[in-house]
Formats: structure tokens, C-alpha cells, sequence
């Protein structure tokens, strides 16, 4: 009979699901899991801030969180919001530099948190966990090469509705469905996603809700209109 691998229940089991352990023992996954501990942090608590030490890895178990910096001349700047499960902070740990931006919670989470050292460890025994961080780092810098191509050839508006598309959706290669909702986000930190001014952006996004693109529901938006939405956008 063949044999049927037990899948790890727990923190590696849930660590195995993310894209960057694609192809990784579950024994290897379930050593790491097990030279971590469980954390849970309430919604308003910074893992780390800017200019730490990259002395620890996070991950994502559950919850939600952002990462931001402080520009130099003082604006902060929002980069990301991320849900779990995923690692978090696993680029500083690579660098072996201090944080360049900061991580803090949007809601009640459940993070495990591990010793730098012991990362680094995992990665340089198991190629396929080296492998998955090598796709994650190209995969940012793809980001940010298509955010500086946006920011020369997109007017505002049509990086305010490609934004509103990529946060609803984890890549624009397929379009999400009408009357998704967008995770809440405020007017400054969509601005600083697009590259442009809180009050430029508030008036796009009133012109989008005249036009029926999209409609507000509490703190969040719903995209109405995906295909009038990715139009602007130039997609």
C-alpha cells in the first residue's frame, strides 16, 4: 500500500498553505514551527517598528496587519496591508538590516514569532523554502517596477481604480467579480498607495461613487463596476 504523509495540524500546517513553503517537508516545516511561539497581539500594537533590530521572523496566523514607514521628510508612507496566514518581516531577516518599516496591527492577531537565526537556518536547508523567498523577492520587485511604470504613464485616477482592483484581488491577471468588498482602508493610505494627494484622491473617489463604480458601506468600499473600474486603470 502506499504510503499516505500525515499533513502537520497546527501552526505548520498552516504554514505549509503559504506559497513560499510550496514543496518543503512537512517535517522540515514542522521543526521550524516548533522553535517559535504563539503570540496574540490586540488590534493597535506594532510588532516591530522601523529602525529595530531584524532580530525576529513573523507569521501571520490570523488577523490583519499594515506596514508603513516614516518618509524623510516625516509623511508616512503606507506600503501594504496583509491578512493571514503569511510570514511577515522575512526580507529584513534576509538583509541582515534594521527594519525599514514598521508593522502594526489593524485587529486582534495571532502571531508566531521566531529567532531570526533559526529562519536563516531552515532557509539554508531546505532549497525549496530558498526558492519560494527568491520568487517573493522577485515578486516585489515586479511590484515596484509596475508602480513606477503607473506612476509614469497613469494619470491618479486610473491608479486609484487599479489600486481599488489590486485590493481586491491577489493579481489583476483575473478580475475579481462585481460587488466585491475591498478591505477598509482610509483616504491618506489609499493616497499613499497611489502616489498622490488625501484630497486629490477623496475627489476621485467621490467622482467614482457619482458614477456607480463604486459605493461606500461603513469604513469600506465595494466595487460595483470591475469592468469600468480596470478601463480607467488601462487594463
Amino acid at each position: 500500500m502506499p504510503v499516505v504523509k500525515r499533513r502537520p495540524d497546527g501552526i505548520a500546517g498552516t504554514m505549509l498553505t503559504t506559497p513560499l513553503l510550496d514543496g518543503v517537508p512537512p517535517s522540515a516545516v514542522e521543526a521550524l514551527a516548533g522553535k517559535g511561539r504563539l503570540r496574540n497581539y490586540r488590534k493597535g500594537t506594532y510588532l516591530c517598528h522601523q529602525g529595530d533590530e531584524a532580530d525576529e521572523i513573523f507569521f501571520l496566523v490570523g488577523g490583519r496587519v499594515e506596514i508603513s514607514s516614516v518618509s524623510v521628510t516625516g509623511n508616512r508612507v503606507l506600503h501594504a496591508t496583509i491578512e493571514g496566514p503569511q510570514f511577515v518581516g522575512e526580507l529584513g531577516v534576509l538583509a541582515a538590516s534594521d527594519r525599514t518599516a514598521s508593522v502594526l496591527t489593524l485587529e486582534d492577531s495571532e502571531v508566531w514569532v521566531a529567532q531570526s537565526e533559526d529562519f536563516l537556518s531552515f532557509l539554508a536547508e531546505e532549497p525549496a523554502a530558498a526558492r519560494g523567498l527568491l520568487r517573493a523577492l522577485a515578486r516585489q520587485v515586479e511590484a515596484n517596477e509596475a508602480f513606477v511604470d503607473d506612476l509614469l504613464f497613469l494619470d491618479l485616477k486610473g491608479r486609484v481604480a487599479k489600486r481599488l482592483l489590486q485590493l481586491a484581488t491577489p493579481t489583476l491577471d483575473e478580475l475579481p467579480k462585481d460587488g466585491v468588498m475591498i478591505p477598509a482602508i482610509t483616504h491618506a493610505d489609499l493616497a499613499s498607495l497611489c502616489g498622490g494627494s488625501r484630497e486629490n484622491v477623496t475627489r476621485i473617489l467621490s467622482e467614482l461613487q457619482r458614477r456607480g463604480l463604486v459605493v461606500r458601506e461603513g469604513h469600506r468600499y465595494v466595487l460595483k463596476k470591475v469592468e469600468g473600474l480596470a478601463k480607467i486603470a488601462g487594463l
